[in-house]
């Protein structure tokens, strides 16, 4: 897989985003209890153990997943765990979303992320369905010196007529060792992608139709019926060789859950 450098410019679109939901909106929003989601899992009824007989599916090589005591406040969680660069995702199948556009959410911690190879780069949501993109409205790439030196998050694609590509920013780190809540918006009305971290929008990482990290063509969603989350690197020898990622209050919504 080929991964890009920051280019030397690239095009993003700053729009009005929706306010976040009230406090008690977002109380309501830390269970599954809450109705009208297109899916929810909290993992609070999940035995702790081995995650490959549950309700979801999975898609793993050299990874694993696991239900264990370790979240926020000692409740259950999804430990995600890869080798190299192996991948470990939970998987929704048979999604279907009014209008191809949801909103999701989730709650996650990452115990490292790459600093080797230059370019290394990571996917933690994927979105596929028909058509030929490969929608990542969650991922990022290490960007070595003189680029940043870090890892950054951004949303990116790969298997269109875009190309393979992630639009990152030096403002959206990607911070090892702390749980962050994660919201993200799929608006299939002009192809765009918004995401908020910890309820605060980064509208520097909004991707469109005409508006993207990848070739001069229109990026276009594909009708999704495949949410994934979880982890995947794509460089082989990555440093540190190994990652866990612990994730948890995964939800799908027409409507902005909230964190």
């Amino acid at each position: 897989m080929r991964t890009w450098p920051a280019r030397a410019v690239v095009f993003f679109l700053l729009v009005p985003l929706t306010a976040a939901p009230s406090t008690s909106a977002q109380a309501d929003a830390r269970t599954c209890a809450k109705a009208n989601l297109l899916f929810c899992e909290d993992f609070q009824a999940m035995p702790v153990g081995g995650a490959g007989s549950l309700r979801w599916g999975i898609d793993t090589k050299h990874g694993t997943l696991t239900v264990e005591r370790g979240g926020r406040r000692g409740q259950k969680v999804l430990r995600v765990h890869t080798e190299g660069n192996g991948r470990a995702f939970l998987k929704v199948d048979d999604f279907a979303a009014p209008g191809n556009s949801f909103y999701g959410r989730v709650r996650l911690r990452a115990g490292a992320f790459p600093t080797a190879p230059d370019w290394a780069h990571y996917t933690l949501v994927e979105a596929t369905g028909d058509g030929p993109e490969i929608v990542r409205p969650l991922g990022g790439q290490y960007a070595p010196p003189p680029h940043g030196g870090a890892a950054y998050w951004g949303v990116g694609a790969d298997g269109g007529p875009t190309g393979d590509w992630t639009n990152w920013r030096p403002t959206a780190p990607s911070v090892a060792g702390t749980w962050t809540c994660v919201e993200w918006h799929m608006d299939a009305a002009d192809n765009r992608i918004s995401l908020w971290f910890d309820g605060v929008a980064k509208p520097e990482l909004t991707v469109s139709t005409r508006e993207h990290g990848g070739n001069p063509v229109d990026f276009v969603f594909p009708r999704f019926d495949t949410i994934k989350l979880g982890w995947q690197l794509y460089q082989a020898n990555p440093t540190p060789a190994g990652y866990d990622v612990w994730i948890d209050d995964i939800a799908l919504s027409s409507q902005r859950v909230g964190c």
